[in-house]
């Protein structure tokens, strides 16, 4: 199950233990660079300024009334020049926009603003978000319960607990494919229930060793449909890597699922990508840049 930190927030992670060598908990990496090159969010953004001059919110946001944030600050920003496209409550203004702008490592300068309202999607996202299908070759006659008396509620809990415990674990996470439900775009309250459904769902479970003694140690408890894969880190390592690189400039949130760590930070024109890979090895980190050279 994925683990989430945003920029400046603390975590806690799972405390399994592992016989493999654990990562340092340092990460060496260069600072934030300037950009040779126009970049642009790529996407619509909030833009806030709550007196001290309009901001870039690339680390998210607090959604009070009004909302707080922090990132780059926007020199030379004009909300005279956005007139309908932002909110203004207590002296705080906000609103959403598509910026493209050059960046000196600190501030971004605009040199072309597009509110939400007016963007057109071009529909190229470089989303990061991963796939929860299940890894496994699916089973003769599909993925079903091979003992529905033990694929419950409690049950289930049973089998989280039990590879949770084991000194291999790497993840877990719920493919509910399966599920009629999860086809539905407008769910209402029986599909939500429907998709609570143990008989309906795969508990997909990754260690880094010995994938059949592991399903077999769930089997005693768990009867619903189950894919248990390799994984290439255990949990507490990749907790390691993700507190090694909650240290990286501009970080904006770190997260951890898909047997790798994925941090946002506010600028990569490479260097980091390749710092942690060197430190990692690749694939074990993601670098995901909210900023990125206009195409």
């Amino acid at each position: 199950m994925a683990l989430v930190v945003m920029g400046g927030c603390g975590t806690e992670t799972s405390s399994s233990s592992s016989s493999e060598p654990v990562p340092p908990a340092q990460v060496t990496s260069p600072t934030t660079a300037a950009a040779v090159d126009l970049l642009t969010t790529t996407y619509p953004v909030t833009v806030l300024d709550d007196g001290d001059g309009a901001e870039l919110c690339l680390s998210g946001v607090d959604e009070s009334l009004p909302p707080q944030c922090g990132g780059p600050r926007l020199p030379g920003w004009s909300w005279s020049e956005h007139t309908g496209d932002f909110e203004n409550v207590s002296g705080t203004r906000w609103g959403e926009f598509v910026v493209t702008g050059t960046f000196d490592g600190t501030d971004m300068t605009p040199t072309e603003v597009v509110a939400a309202t007016d963007w057109d999607d071009p529909g190229t996202s470089t989303s990061t978000s991963r796939d929860f299908a299940s890894p496994c070759p699916e089973p003769e006659g599909g993925w079903r319960p091979i003992d529905p008396a033990t694929t419950t509620e409690r049950t289930q809990q049973q089998a989280v607990r039990v590879a949770e415990a084991l000194p291999t674990y790497g993840e877990l996470w719920i493919d509910q494919s399966i599920n009629p439900a999860s086809d539905n775009p407008s769910m209402g309250p029986e599909d939500e229930e429907l998709m609570n459904d143990p008989l309906l769902l795969v508990l997909n479970v990754r260690v880094t060793d010995d994938v059949a003694q592991a399903e077999a140690a769930i089997r005693e408890v768990w009867g619903g449909a189950l894919c248990v894969s390799e994984a290439r880190f255990t949990d507490r390592e990749l907790g390691r890597i993700q507190d090694a690189v909650n240290d990286l400039p501009g970080m904006t949130y770190s997260s951890v699922g898909d047997d790798r760590v994925e941090v946002g930070v506010i600028y990569d024109e490479g260097s980091l990508q390749a710092s942690v890979d060197r430190q990692f090895g690749k694939g074990a980190v993601v670098v995901d840049s909210a900023l990125r050279p206009v195409r």
